[in-house]
């Protein structure tokens, strides 16, 4: 069994490779700037959401803008948009429209990973951001609005158009993982949990049961950090 779940990653780790496993102490990595490189990820979405909590850990030192989690639709090619502009901020785009927080120093990491969870709530239109488990003060956007559920979800690239027009600069160079996505928001205990991977309901993405897509040089690796 240990044998056939090492061919599947291995075959999963080339280009264009689709598969459904559990990537529990896996990473993804972009190892260099491109215009192709990217993972799409298959949520299961049965309905518009009134409610998103998007969760995932990454590793990067680029200076320059990038983007960590893009899902675009028809409509809005930033529908749900996670997107590093420099340092020391963080932005969130819901139906392409955006707030942006600020993110201090403190809540960096000795490894110089991060664990982001971002949050969004139809009702209020309040978004959430927590950077290593740590708040940051709230902000609002969009309110009464649906983010559609007919939509390409993808990592390591920015959606200008529904799946494409990606561009170079503003690719992600480095290594993501543990990526949960919710129709629901979550609490301050929730998040501590998704932190250490724990379980979690009303998930409609699982890192555990990922059913993804890579293109171009996207590499399955085992995580060089501790596995929780």
């Amino acid at each position: 069994m240990e044998k056939l779940q090492f061919w599947l990653l291995v075959l999963a780790g080339f280009s264009g490779a689709v598969a459904q496993t559990d990537l529990h102490g896996k990473v993804f990595v972009f190892p260099k700037a491109s215009a192709t490189a990217h993972v799409i990820l298959k949520p299961r979405l049965e309905q518009p959401l009134q409610n998103v909590s998007v969760c995932l850990r990454f590793g990067c030192d680029l200076t320059r803008p990038y983007s960590l989690f893009s899902y675009a639709t028809k409509a809005k090619d930033n529908d749900f948009l996670l997107f590093k502009p420099k340092p020391g901020e963080l932005r969130l785009y819901v139906g392409a429209e955006l707030v942006t927080f600020k993110v201090p120093e403190r809540t960096d990491t000795s490894t110089g990973w991060v664990h982001v969870c971002a949050s969004w709530e139809s009702a209020t239109g309040i978004a959430e951001l927590w950077v290593n488990g740590s708040p940051l003060p709230r902000k609002g956007l969009k309110k009464g609005y649906s983010v559609s559920n007919q939509g390409v979800l993808v990592l390591g690239q920015e959606q200008d158009t529904l799946g494409g027009w990606f561009d170079m600069n503003q690719s992600f160079v480095g290594e993501i993982t543990d990526v949960y996505m919710w129709d629901t928001l979550l609490s301050p205990d929730e998040v501590s949990l998704a932190m250490s991977n724990g379980v979690l309901p009303h998930l409609v993405l699982d890192w555990r049961t990922l059913s993804y897509e890579t293109k171009d040089y996207v590499v399955i690796k085992p995580s060089l950090l501790p596995v929780y």
